[in-house]
């Protein structure tokens, strides 16, 4: 779903207006990709250099800095903290972005600074240039050995990318448009030929004016086509007089697209949703991506480790449980011990086996029973009933070492499934710390840096009650054995890893909306947020027991009761907002 150049031009279009004229108070770098600006009246900026999502708007989402800036932000915020933008422009039909600056420099004289943001897939980047034009410096550095036509390198003077050899999209006439498309072989998908023709025409959009034109996005040049023309000037009217509105393609309440018109194409496939602004869209559309990054990319030592662990754990379990089912033969061993006890007086040393009559059956079969040539008669009875006897302990042994395994194992999936749903830098040093507490990662030789205090998030109802979910398993016990009021409802899904839910009823009682919106939220947070009708068992805090000795965030509970809900991304942010 890439940001395409006539829905950046949208984008811009919104966002210009509000960033225009205000003054960057702060610049902050939430992840090596991120900038934001942050403008007077609590407007922050985003400029999104990710290759994956490349973007800039308005943006209402909280996001958490790390405890260090990169030098990249330290740059930016020694040459624009405190400028006024003066300009927000994008490249005629480019996915390029250039603010305007204007900033005292080291002299303290104002300055113009331009702040370039060039969305071009893999070769994504954030560039600082100086009022002479000439590069300060850049987020990814480009020398000659990565570019040899194009290179981004401080102090070389700034120039745009090349542009594509495709026609304008706005500016092609009827003539020109109709002549182009007689140069289109026979049977070639029309479609492609949009996309090859023009510049700044996404697949999406291409698709879209080929349904609109014939009823079906899959249509090949046959005969006369030239009602395709039609649909792209309507198409073209459209985009001139700025008649955007910001839509997400959705499939089972998840957006799978975005654009800046309502599409036809997908029928009843999926559905567009409309947002508020653009900014809200990109929002929405992206905060998924940008959660699965922050796990891939923070979170993948302390996901790999926590995996390795599991899985190791899982085969070690399954060893055991065939060792465990081998000591239950153990009988046959005391049996067979007994037998060669009763007929010692048959036996001599040298003798490879025994039969003897099973007494202890009441038809009294005969059976064989090999027996060691090197010991005698009584050493051969000794040892079948050593290895019952080892057999037995065995047993014991086994069965408390799979209980052991069966508990670490149900801890090491919650780990795995907490970091999967971590939402800052905060959340992967919490969990990071409890494995290396746990003996699963090394301590860091160094001295750590202080960190602040972790939170559980907080929401609320729609009565006004607060509702707290831990983020991880130590949070999780404070949570619910030392923060909590007795009185307080305690949830938690049912037979899947989650966090813990806290309902604060301030001494009252609760409605039952809030109890709803609170199992929701247990749901969300939980394994089970990709399902439906998720089943969460609550009661009240008093009746919830940590076992002494037990792993962090094992408790155990009785006299509760259980609501099936659905996981609702919707509710959780309105509860979230408020």
């Amino acid at each position: 779903m890439p940001l395409d150049a006539i829905c950046l031009h949208a984008v811009v279009a919104e966002t210009a207006p509000q960033a225009v004229g205000q003054r960057i108070e702060k610049i902050q770098q939430p992840s090596r990709d991120q900038v934001i600006l942050l403008l007077r009246h609590g407007k922050k900026l985003l400029l999104c250099a990710n290759p994956g999502q490349p973007r800039i708007h308005i943006t209402q989402v909280q996001r958490e800095n790390p405890a260090q800036p990169p030098m990249f932000c330290m740059l930016l915020r020694k040459y624009l903290q405190g400028g006024v933008i003066t300009a927000l422009e994008q490249a005629p039909l480019e996915r390029v972005i250039m603010l305007t600056i204007e900033a005292a420099d080291e002299l303290g004289e104002r300055s113009g600074y331009r702040l370039v943001l060039e969305m071009m897939g893999r070769r994504t980047n954030l560039i600082l240039c100086g009022s002479d034009g000439r590069i300060i410096d850049c987020l990814r550095r480009v020398d000659l050995e990565m570019s040899e036509s194009r290179q981004l390198l401080p102090g070389l003077f700034y120039r745009l990318p090349p542009q594509q050899e495709k026609l304008s999209p706005l500016e092609t006439e009827r003539e020109e448009f109709l002549r182009c498309l007689s140069n289109c072989p026979e049977s070639a998908p029309l479609d492609h030929w949009l996309v090859d023709s023009f510049t700044a025409l996404p697949p999406l959009m291409a698709r879209e004016i080929v349904y609109r034109t014939f009823k079906t996005a899959d249509y090949h040049k046959t005969g006369d086509v030239s009602a395709l023309w039609d649909t792209f000037a309507a198409w073209q009217e459209y985009v001139k007089r700025n008649h955007f509105t910001p839509v997400s393609i959705n499939t089972d309440k998840k957006p799978i697209d975005f654009t800046y018109l309502p599409v036809k194409q997908y029928e009843g496939y999926a559905v567009n949703e409309q947002a508020e602004s653009f900014g809200a869209l990109l929002d929405g559309v992206y905060a998924a991506r940008e959660q699965a990054d922050r796990v891939r990319q923070r979170g993948h030592e302390l996901i790999k480790t926590a995996v390795s662990a599991r899985d190791r754990l899982r085969r070690k379990l399954a060893i055991q449980k065939q060792e465990h089912e081998r000591t239950r033969e153990r009988d046959v061993l005391r049996l067979q011990g007994e037998l060669i006890t009763a007929n010692l007086y048959r036996l001599k040393r040298g003798d490879t086996k025994l039969l003897a009559q099973n007494y202890y059956e009441p038809d009294c079969p005969e059976v064989e029973i090999p027996l060691d040539v090197r010991l005698s008669p009584q050493e051969n009875a000794a040892r079948y009933f050593k290895q019952y006897t080892k057999a037995r302990t065995a047993e014991r042994v086994l069965s408390e070492q799979m209980a052991k395994g069966r508990e670490e194992l149900e801890y090491l999936e919650s780990v795995v499934q907490e970091l999967q749903q971590a939402e800052s830098e905060q959340d992967f040093a919490d969990i990071r710390a409890e494995l290396e507490s746990g003996g699963y990662f090394r301590a860091r030789g160094k001295k750590a840096l202080p960190r602040r205090p972790s939170r559980p998030r907080e929401f609320t109802s729609t009565a006004g009650l607060r509702i707290l979910v831990g983020r991880n398993n130590r949070q999780n016990d404070v949570l619910t054995t030392k923060e909590a009021r007795r009185d307080d409802i305690w949830f938690h899904t049912r037979n899947l890893h989650g966090s813990h839910v806290i309902l604060c009823t301030q001494g009252g009682a609760a409605d039952e909306q809030s109890f709803y919106e609170a199992a929701v939220l247990a749901a969300y947070y939980s394994q089970g947020r990709d399902g439906d009708r998720i089943s969460v068992d609550y009661t009240p805090v008093r009746f919830v027991k940590k076992p002494a000795g037990s792993r962090p965030g094992m408790v155990v509970y009785t006299t509760y009761q259980t609501m099936l809900v659905d996981p609702d991304e919707a509710l959780v942010k309105i509860l979230s907002d408020r």
